[in-house]
Formats: C-alpha cells, structure tokens, sequence
C-alpha cells in the first residue's frame, strides 16, 4: 500500500467536491486559476456538463438485500476496486510543486486508475516507477497526442510501454485547441521551469509557406491533425491497447469499433475545445447504444458527486474519469488532498448505491434514471 508523503493539512470545512474548488481558488494565481477552470469561448460546455448530471433524477427502489456489497468493476481485463479514474491533465506542477508524482500516489493509494498526460510536468518514467511496486493501485495508462513527427511519437509509445503503462489513450477531440477566453484574458502563460518534460527533444515541424488567401488553421496547422488511417498507423507499433478519448457521436463510435479500439472514453474534453458541443451525459448512453457491447465506454466531465458516478454506471458507462476535482485537491493538500477528493467520491457512490438498493454495479441499470 503506497503511503501519502507529508502534505500541507486540509481545511476542515472541505466536506465536499465543490469545497475543494473554492478553496483551491485561493491558493492558484489567476494565471493557473484561468487554465485549470476555464473552458473555450462562452464556456456552454463547460458549463451543461455539469447541469446535465444534475438533471438526471435518480429512480430509489427500496427494501432490497444490500449486505455484502461493494463497488467492484471489471475493466480491460482488471478488476478495479471502484469506477472512479483520474483524467489526463497536463502542467499539474501549476497546481502543486509535486504535480503528478503527488496525484499517482494519491490514485495508488485509493485504488483508483490514472491515465497521465502527455503534457505532463513530470517524467513518465518517473510517475510510473513511483507506483509500479503498489500490489493496490489501479491501473496506469498514458494519454497521447499523436506528434507530426511519427518518428518522435513512436519513440513515446515505446517508452511508455518500456514504463509498465498499461493502455494508451489517444485523445481525438483536439485537432486544434479551442478559443480559450478566460486563459487569453489572463494572459496564460507556463511559468519558467514548468513545461512538456516529456515532449522534450521534438521538432516541431516548419512553417509553411502560405500563399495570399491561405488559412494559417486549415492550410498550415491541420496538415499535421491525426484521421482514422493513423489509428491503424499508431495499433501497429504497439502491443497496448489503443482507447479513444473525446468520442460523443454514435457513428464515430461505431467506427472507432471498427478501427481496433480497445475502448472509447466519451469527452468534450472539460468544455476547453468545442463550445456548445453536448454534454457528455447527454452523449453517453447514444455512445453505449452504438456500440452494443463491443468495447467498454468510459465517460468524463462534470461528475462531481457520488449520484453522478452512480448516473454514469446506469446509463452504460464501465467506469468514469474525473479532471478538474483533482487538481482542486493537489492544490489545497497536495496527495493527501486528491485522496481526499477520491475518498469522498467513493464514500459518496456507496451511499448513494445504498439509497437507491444497488448492491453492485451491476445493479445500476437504465431503469435507475427516472423519465421525464
């Protein structure tokens, strides 16, 4: 069992998700506050996937057997302790001077899974070995962007693999980042001594030449962006399994199916890319639909409560993915505050499961959410 290093203590009025979040106000500066929370353009997406979850009106059976029940799911071929995954996120030394490390021992901890970004602000090497020899934790996965230079993100797959990294998940929603208001207001700028670790030594590509008329977006940028053909490209020089992350249309499902995917994780990605995409609750269970079975759907965005955790499980999600709450606790308490954003996530799903008779998982069914 991975015991927590010493962190700052947590106030004791953080009860809560949303306490973590408005106490980790106080302790970011504007610069990191804006790229933590902020979302693209008028922040519609980020702002549904949270009112989406609250819409979905929980469905209570009662006087059912619930002794011996627990929060066990089966995911790629693991059983986890309970659903609960920390999404990628990159430059998490802005929140705390420990930055992954501190997140992974937290994860570990709490059996929960992490799927490190490749943006991170410390080595993938290092988070991995920091974990490796946990019996506990959850699985470990790496968030990928596929670079311009094949070559250079070859090299990255093969050194997460060489890590013990147990999937990779490629995130398809960003061909392009989204218009990011709030980070442009505030400047958003990494601090020195705060970067890609990981991406260190690549190339970027050249410039090209734009004639009069050309866009810099469509003629320059997107030359690079990845299509279906490189999800083939990118399951032949690996042995792990490929997820994709940023799925919400049914026929982008189906075809991911087709393309090999060992797995789909629906995102908006935390509202940061497409304003007034749709919620990812609300893209779930089409998601789910489409896919039949085939592969497990994962599910981020907005989950904030234990009953959304519960909400996903009913409506076909295998597991779910949690973001910006984790930052909120490394900011505030460093692993000892993610572990207890986790804890309180997992306390939460347990009454909740309780208070609706779903002794297991298995038990959350459609039938959980009431109709309209």
């Amino acid at each position: 069992m991975t015991t927590l290093p010493v962190q700052q203590p947590l106030a004791a009025d953080i009860v809560s998700l949303p306490d973590h979040e408005q106490h980790a106000r106080q302790r970011l500066d504007d610069n990191a506050w804006s790229y933590f929370s902020g979302g693209a353009a008028d922040e519609i997406t980020l702002r549904s996937n949270r009112s989406a979850w609250e819409a979905l009106p929980l469905w209570p059976r009662v006087l059912r057997p619930l002794a011996g029940g627990h929060t066990r799911v089966p995911l790629l071929g693991r059983t986890l302790a309970h659903p609960i995954l920390l999404a990628p996120i990159a430059f998490q030394r802005l929140a705390h001077p420990d930055g992954e490390l501190a997140l992974v021992y937290a994860a570990a901890a709490l059996g929960a899974g992490v799927v490190l970004s490749t943006q991170a602000s410390v080595s993938l090497e290092a988070v991995a070995s920091a974990v490796h020899p946990d019996p506990g934790r959850g699985p470990l996965w790496f968030q990928l962007y596929l670079q311009p230079d094949r070559g250079f993100t070859r090299a990255l797959v093969q050194r997460a693999e060489a890590a013990g990294y147990e999937a990779l998940v490629l995130t398809v929603d960003a061909p392009t980042s989204g218009a990011r208001d709030r980070e442009r207001r505030a400047g958003f700028r990494l601090p020195p001594g705060i970067g890609p670790v990981n991406l260190a030594g690549m190339q970027p590509p050249a410039a090209p030449r734009l004639a009069a008329g050309q866009s810099a977006l469509f003629d320059g940028l997107l030359h690079h962006a990845p299509t279906w053909d490189d999800i083939a490209w990118l399951r032949s020089v690996t042995r792990l399994p490929v997820l994709l992350k940023g799925v919400l249309h049914p026929a982008d499902a189906r075809q991911a199916v087709d393309a090999g995917a060992a797995g789909l994780i629906v995102s908006n990605h935390g509202g940061r890319t497409l304003d007034t995409a749709p919620a990812t609750a609300t893209a779930l269970p089409r998601v789910v639909q489409a896919v039949g079975g085939a592969v497990p759907v994962l599910v981020d965005g907005g989950i904030r409560r234990g009953t959304d955790v519960l909400k996903a499980m009913a409506l076909g999600a295998s597991a779910v993915l949690v973001g910006r709450p984790a930052v909120w606790g490394l900011a505030n308490a460093g692993a000892a505050g993610v572990a207890h954003v986790l804890r309180l996530l997992r306390d939460e799903l347990e009454i909740a499961m309780a208070l609706t008779g779903c002794a297991t998982l298995a038990d959350a069914s459609p039938a959980l959410i009431a109709p309209d």
